[in-house]
């Protein structure tokens, strides 16, 4: 299914996108599929980002924040999960699989974790298949 997937990845300028800048410079390879959303802090994202990444045909949507109490701004992270957990229970109300989103923390040295959480998507969307709104909004 390679090259056919789309998964956006909001990633945290300090924890996800650190850990993603990493392990490049690691040379630790990740799925092309990948598309990452550079944003400041993971609490920035709300509920409507990830709704609107599903409705413009993203197969699924992942939140890559700083480690639980290590946040650069303080509480970020746990609002970012909150929302996360919201938007996958709307996700279940519409008839989409929750799994499709998800919220990770990671911190800046961790750069063989972010393709981790990139495979974890990657093998999501395969056991789940396409986005079922791609067929509908086009």
């Amino acid at each position: 299914m390679t090259g056919r997937m789309r998964i956006v990845g909001y990633c945290c300028s300090y924890g996800g996108y650190s850990s993603a800048d990493l392990a490049g410079v690691l040379r630790i390879g990740y799925s092309p599929d990948v598309m990452i959303i550079r944003i400041p802090c993971a609490g920035r994202i709300d509920v409507i980002h990830i709704l609107k990444t599903f409705r413009d045909g993203a197969d699924a949507v992942f939140v890559a924040g700083c480690l639980e109490k290590n946040c650069n701004f303080e509480y970020g992270n746990i609002e970012a999960r909150k929302r996360v957990e919201h938007a996958k229970r709307l996700l279940g109300e519409i008839g989409i699989e929750k799994e499709r989103v998800e919220m990770f923390n990671v911190a800046s040295n961790q750069g063989w974790r972010f393709p981790e959480i990139v495979r974890e998507m990657v093998s999501r969307v395969e056991g789940l298949g396409p986005n079922p709104l791609r067929k509908v909004v086009k």
